[in-house]
């Protein structure tokens, strides 16, 4: 009976460790959900900002702004406080730039043109004995 009473306990710890796993998952989950919506709030208020500064708001900018305003504090007071990415930093990560802080570099220069190609042939390397041929 000692070993059953052990392996019920191991099955029983590990259900556990499973079901807090599983929690800690759907917590994650939930706030990878809560961020991106944050995110497309802000981009559809980015977005209108935008068009009333360059003039092409059609008139309900200004009210879908507050709408949006709104539902932004009650996503905060639910969510906690949201965090503005910066662009550069947004698209250094996307570009692959370990550091999201920073900006993305501009070419300066034109790429290095491919060598001249010599008839289509791909160049052979020559292996010797190191002695001249004679």
């Amino acid at each position: 009976m000692g070993l059953m009473d052990k392996v019920k306990s191991q099955a029983t710890q590990l259900a556990e460790k499973a079901q807090q796993a599983g929690q800690m998952g759907q917590a994650k989950l939930a706030e990878v959900q809560a961020k991106r919506k944050a995110d497309a709030l802000l981009l559809e208020l980015g977005g209108i900002s935008y068009h009333q500064r360059v003039g092409r708001d059609d008139g309900d900018g200004e009210t879908r702004a507050a709408e949006l305003v709104d539902m932004i504090q009650k996503h905060e007071a639910e969510h906690g406080a949201v965090t503005v990415t910066s662009a550069n930093a947004a698209v250094a990560e996307a570009s692959g730039v370990v550091d999201p802080t920073a900006t993305v570099p501009t070419q300066t220069t034109a790429a290095p043109a491919p060598p001249a190609a010599s008839g289509g042939a791909i160049p052979q390397a020559q292996y010797g004995t190191g002695q001249s041929e004679g």
